[in-house]
């Protein structure tokens, strides 16, 4: 009965400590022609497949990032940082602008025409366009 128990304990801990998934939304500026986007296409501007965009990317060590990385690229944080250094290594494209977080992103995607970023559903207003959920 106790180790029962304390499975139970443990199980709602784990729940509880877990991070709760955010809603990733992909964002331009008002401005830009765009008014959607396939996942392939957002992920040719944050793997560096494309240039007509400029990619705005949050903090290394945050969970939206890991988590636009894997829904959108089907990559993991390490693997896109790989793929960024190897890029920028052979000539073929600078690293992203890394802002710290999603208001950050905002103001990045609100002062430059051809910024795409990534944010929180719940930080969408006005200073941007969401072209893309993930899903």
């Amino acid at each position: 009965m106790n180790k029962i128990i304390a499975s139970l304990i443990a199980a709602a801990a784990f729940a509880a400590a877990a991070p709760a998934m955010a809603e990733v939304v992909v964002v331009v500026n008002p401005k830009a022609a765009e008014s959607s986007m396939t996942k392939d296409q957002v992920a040719q501007f944050f793997l560096g497949k494309s240039t007509s965009m400029t990619p705005i990317d949050q903090a290394d060590s945050s969970p939206i990032r890991a988590e636009f990385y894997k829904k959108v690229a089907d990559k993991d944080a390490a693997q896109a940082k790989a793929l960024w250094s190897k890029l920028v290594f052979t000539g073929k494209a600078t690293m992203p602008k890394e802002v710290g977080d999603s208001a950050a992103v905002k103001a990045a995607v609100a002062a430059n025409p051809k910024a795409i970023g990534y944010i929180d559903k719940s930080a969408v207003d006005g200073s941007v366009k969401v072209v893309y959920t993930a899903q």
